[in-house]
């Protein structure tokens, strides 16, 4: 079964509005030139962003996603985002679950299986993000959190988990500069595989791309996409730089 490739930038709490829309009007130029192959262009910018650039966007191949939502539908939740609100302005993507709301904003496998059920609810595709610390690695626990995290998505149907995206980012590599070698990515790809199918179907889970994540970069997109179970790449700072990520999204 041939699944997306996907080359999605996380920009998280970088540039301002104009030097987000001079780096998406970048990214589309640049793509509309030099991009031939399959893969499919993802950018989550900041949500003051959001409607300028989805706008910005409209016409090109390139998805607009969001970083975070909430699972209410509305209410006073001061600070939050609904999944509503995002779809009234054209964003049908957001990230559920990134590390780093787990570990500043104590997201929980609870609360984003909840964020999950909403955006599908909603026609928002989530992209779930898992993935293990330093310490959970060297105990060699980290297949079982990983899959303690993939749990999340329990009792979802076939055709809910289909729609899903999993981004599979080990904590311990996300902006350190260090990178789980392709080989290592790539068995936990596996794995996060065969839990998937064990969710639901084999046929399910070998359509649904899973993405890595942590310190990817021009240099060593090749050799991670080149893995079997390895879909594309969920992508930090190299996003913030038109021609890295277009370089990466140029090596599928």
């Amino acid at each position: 079964m041939t699944r997306q490739k996907i080359a999605a930038g996380n920009w998280k709490m970088h540039k301002t509005l104009t030097e987000g829309q001079g780096l998406a009007q970048e990214i589309r130029t640049m793509a509309e030139s030099e991009l031939m192959s399959n893969a499919t262009l993802m950018i989550f910018p900041p949500f003051i962003h959001l409607q300028s650039i989805a706008k910005q966007m409209e016409g090109s191949n390139i998805i607009v996603g969001a970083q975070n939502m909430n699972e209410n539908e509305q209410g006073a939740f001061t600070g939050e985002v609904s999944a509503s609100m995002l779809t009234s302005i054209g964003v049908k993507h957001t990230l559920v679950g990134h590390s780093e709301r787990r570990q500043y904003y104590n997201e929980t496998n609870a609360s984003c299986g909840a964020k999950i059920r909403t955006s599908l609810k909603h026609g928002i595709t989530p992209v779930y993000c898992i993935g293990e610390t330093l310490t959970e690695r060297e105990a060699n626990t980290h297949f079982e959190v990983v899959k303690t995290q993939l749990l999340a998505l329990e009792g979802l149907s076939s055709e809910e988990l289909s729609k899903c995206i999993i981004a599979y980012e080990p904590v311990w590599a996300i902006g350190t500069g260090k990178t789980a070698s392709a080989e290592q990515a790539n068995e936990m790809h596996i794995h996060i595989r065969s839990v998937l199918a064990a969710l639901s179907n084999a046929d399910c889970a070998n359509g649904i791309s899973i993405l890595y994540g942590g310190s990817v970069k021009p240099d060593n997109a090749k050799s991670l996409f080149g893995m079997s179970d390895i879909d594309g790449a969920l992508i930090g700072g190299a996003a913030l730089q038109s021609r890295d990520f277009l370089d990466i999204a140029k090596s599928f």
